[in-house]
């Protein structure tokens, strides 16, 4: 299990990429296990990443957490974390009965 939801924007960098736009560093993305990251590395990752973006601030929780889980691919998460499609897969059997 991932310890912090951030750790999903990881897995879609494309998407965080073209959200934070001019200034993205792509190249601080670790290529670790995403469930195995501690939220330091994560929080860290997204902090070199977007220190120098010129058309967003760099990553605030709460100023962009919300608005990138709604854009980053669900299908991407739920390769990258078995807990992810675990959890995806429960609320659609709940929705559903």
């Amino acid at each position: 299990m991932v310890q912090v939801m951030e750790s999903w924007f990881l897995v879609d960098w494309e998407t965080v990429a073209t959200f934070f736009g001019q200034g993205f560093k792509t190249s601080p993305r670790p290529t670790q296990y995403i469930e195995n990251m501690d939220k330091y590395s994560v929080y860290g990752t997204l902090d070199k990443a977007t220190r120098d973006c010129k058309s967003k601030s760099k990553y605030a929780k709460g100023a962009h957490s919300f608005r990138l889980l709604a854009l980053i691919s669900p299908s991407f998460v739920q390769e990258a974390s078995p807990w992810a499609k675990r959890f995806i897969e429960e609320i659609a059997k709940r929705k559903s009965a």
